[in-house]
């Protein structure tokens, strides 16, 4: 199929028709790899969107535990 590049604010992409998504499975989030000459469009499986999300809430966590003060008391006594 050969489509045409259309401009979206500073970028450009492409409008893949629905039937080409529902045969290929593709839903929310993709993976771009590009390779010479190509780009592929590559679904990100669902147990990948889980393992980010739990990194997310992790880094958040890990944010405010890092942020109390006997942290900073514990970093002086070894300065």
């Amino acid at each position: 199929m050969i489509t045409t590049l259309v401009p979206i604010g500073n970028s450009r992409g492409i409008r893949i028709p629905k039937p080409l998504l529902n045969e290929s499975g593709i839903s929310d989030q993709v993976e771009l790899k590009v390779k010479r000459g190509e780009i592929r469009i590559i679904a990100v499986p669902k147990k990948s969107r889980l393992v980010t999300a739990t990194l997310l809430l992790s880094e958040k966590t890990l944010a405010t535990d890092w942020n109390k003060a006997e942290e900073d008391e514990a970093w002086a006594s070894l300065q």
